[in-house]
């Protein structure tokens, strides 16, 4: 049994929730964001859902941030200096020979993170082995060293070619520029990733190097913060690839933090995927600025070995969750062509959706749905009431330029939105090959739940899965994040009983080097999870596969292993081929579950069945019906397993409201979800 509480910093909201396994007690929360310093919005937070004794009591504080990723969204990082391998200057400028998209002719690669005169190019180079060709000059590095504090670097990126093979020269040239009095932060490309690709191995080591001190700075503060209100547990952060780990380790690989926040609600998903048996789940979580999305496949996220973010490769484990600027605060407004557009400018938590009285003047998506009817009568959780003459102010200028009816606008502003969702939503299923028509919504965050109907009636979706907790599921998720370190290193070896056992040496390296890194690695119950990067001798780019024992290692056959391998290919792209297979990259995972918390349960546990007892009827506008309607108004919490729900419904609980049009209707399960089928669809 254990105390925890997960806290899901958003753009508009900080979510939290607090729970004890042992009484079963759940509380929830929900507090403005404050961007200039979240530590406050998350004190704020912990103060309005967790009385002082019961945070004392917790053993796990898990968060999810976006701290590292609104630094490289909003450039404001540390000065960063590189040194590379002479010839290798201009690396972040040359990048790799295609383009985001071929056919865009104004596309325009992001600036570097480092400007040219603070890329330092320093003779020295290592074979591909590891072996050494040129020792390094270190001369160079001391004088690079009186340039970097000169042009006032607080923070260094080490990359030289060939280090994922042998970090000899980073670390000799680390330690002179320690001498020569650089006291700012250092990265390694050698520590930071261990993989071969010079490019996306640089830029990531910069961007390890970027938001290394931000983050650092930020998760003291909020340590420090949580133990003077009392908290003496263990705090935790989710890491991109899934799975968390200690604010001090968070702090050493920061980088690894850059897609914390979205990757909550994809595990929390995931759990509930896994109890239902479902195949494929398509989450949709809607905040304040952003709509994430990410398709579970056998209660598993989608794992990439490489993530991007605002153009720039980040190479490290990443849950597939695509995200795009559409929310709850996304801006309305009329382009050149004077049609009318949504998002992905946000008015964010400050000033926020005019309807929210705290100075914002621009329409938003909150706005259009409250003058439809959609949020019933308006009053939100964080003590937020609804003002319908700003919605109706903010909205005029648009209803004027378009020359429609208020109500005209409002249902413009939801569908684009709308479409915008579905579009991201056909990146992961239908161009991965994924009928979403197969697959089950599961809509969450605060605004997730407004849009079930829409979206289900623009994917043709036929069941929706509503969670308990719907508008603070993310933070949900975190409570189930297991402590997780993963390291990997690039050695192209043939797959051969030899090239095999070479593999097996290199893991024990690795393992070792977990280990030492992961505070956890030790624990009763550690996990360990081998998977191999592999191809076709000839090919470019590898597919991922399983292949480790309980230890580890490597125990099945080459034979074994290359079916393994052909299976995953024919499934990905359809054929086998007759052709040679190499190992090109081994990657080792220790994995440590926290103490299992019970399923969720957002229902009383008195009585079963029935229909849901409306507490009255507002008017609202019904897609389904092309009209306005009266629509039942329903309290989530009274809600017992077996009862019926049926729209058109607006259905409200502590942190959100969930929109059921007309043709929707499902039964509360015996967990607290609500399963919806869509007539006609299911």
């Amino acid at each position: 049994m254990t105390t925890r509480l997960g806290v899901d910093v958003g753009g508009t909201f900080t979510d939290l929730i607090f729970y004890d396994e042992e009484s079963g007690e759940t509380r929830v929360a929900k507090a403005p964001t404050t961007p200039a310093s979240p530590e406050q919005g998350i004190l704020h937070a912990v103060a309005a859902g967790v009385p002082a004794d019961r945070l004392k009591a917790a053993e796990y504080f898990l968060h999810g941030t976006t701290v590292g990723l609104n630094a490289l969204l909003e450039r404001r990082g540390a000065v960063v200096g590189l040194l590379a391998t002479e010839g290798f200057r201009d690396i972040l400028e040359i990048r790799r020979g295609d383009r985001v998209d071929m056919y865009d002719l104004f596309w325009r690669q992001p600036e570097p993170l480092v400007p040219r005169r603070l890329r330092v190019p320093i003779r020295e180079r290592l074979y591909a082995t590891g072996a050494v060709h040129t020792p390094i000059e270190l001369d160079a590095v001391r004088a690079a060293a009186e340039q970097f504090k000169a042009e006032g670097c607080t923070a260094v990126a080490i990359a030289f070619l060939h280090a994922y093979a042998n970090g000899e020269h980073e670390l000799e040239a680390a330690r002179v520029l320690r001498e020569a009095g650089f006291e700012g932060e250092i990265s390694l490309s050698h520590q930071v990733s261990g993989e071969y690709r010079e490019y996306e191995r640089t830029t990531t080591t910069v961007i390890d190097a970027f938001v290394r001190g931000r983050m650092a700075n930020y998760l003291g503060r909020l340590e420090d913060a949580l133990g003077e209100e009392g908290f003496d547990g263990s705090s935790l952060v989710t890491r991109s690839g899934g799975g968390a780990f200690t604010f001090g380790e968070a702090a050493e690989r920061p980088f690894e933090t850059i897609m914390s926040g979205p990757v909550a609600g994809a595990e929390g998903a995931s759990e509930v995927a896994r109890a239902f048996g479902y195949e494929h789940v398509i989450t949709a979580d809607v905040g304040g600025t952003s709509f994430d999305t990410c398709l579970i496949s056998n209660g598993r996220p989608t794992t990439l070995y490489e993530g991007e973010v605002v153009g720039l490769p980040v190479q490290t484990p990443w849950v597939d969750v695509r995200s795009i600027g559409a929310g709850g605060g996304s801006i309305a407004y009329v382009d050149q062509g004077g049609l009318l557009r949504v998002g992905p400018r946000s008015a964010g938590a400050v000033p926020g959706p005019a309807c929210y009285g705290r100075g914002g003047t621009e329409p938003t998506v909150t706005d259009a749905a409250f003058l439809l009817g959609m949020l019933g009568d308006g009053e939100l959780a964080g003590d937020v009431r609804l003002d319908r003459a700003a919605s109706e102010a903010a909205i005029a200028p648009l209803v004027e330029a378009l020359g429609l009816s208020e109500e005209e606008v409002a249902r413009g502003i939801l569908t684009i939105a709308n479409a915008n969702m579905a579009g991201a939503i056909r990146e992961i299923t239908v161009e991965q090959g994924v009928d979403p028509r197969s697959a089950v919504l599961m809509p969450f965050g605060g605004a997730g739940p407004l849009f079930l109907s829409l979206l289900a009636d623009e994917l043709a979706i036929g069941e929706i899965l509503l969670p308990p907790y719907a508008g603070n599921f993310s933070a949900w998720g975190l409570l189930g994040a297991d402590l997780t370190q993963t390291v990997a290193r690039t050695r192209i070896t043939p797959l051969t009983d030899e090239g095999l056992a070479e593999a097996n040496a290199l893991l024990g390296d690795l393992y070792a080097e977990v280990g030492r890194r992961a505070t956890h690695a030790g624990s009763a119950g550690s996990l360990r999870e081998t998977a191999l990067d592999m191809r076709y001798v000839g090919q470019e780019h590898t597919l991922t596969v399983l292949a480790g024992d309980e230890q580890g290692t490597i125990a099945a056959t080459p034979d074994e292993v290359r079916e393994r391998f052909r299976a995953e290919y024919e499934q990905t792209f359809g054929l086998r081929m007759d052709e040679a297979v190499e190992i090109v990259s081994l990657r080792a995972t220790i994995r440590t579950p926290l103490p299992r918390r019970a399923e969720p349960v957002g229902v009383s546990s008195n009585g079963h069945g029935g229909a849901a007892q409306p507490e009255g009827t507002i008017r609202a506008y019904s897609f389904a019906d092309g009209d306005w309607t009266d629509f039942a108004v329903v309290q989530r919490a009274g809600l017992t397993p077996g009862t019926s729900v049926t729209g058109p419904t607006i259905l409200l609980e502590e942190t959100a409201t969930s929109y059921i049009d007309r043709g929707f209707k499902g039964r509360v399960h015996e967990s607290g979800s609500i399963v919806l089928k869509a007539e006609g669809k299911a």
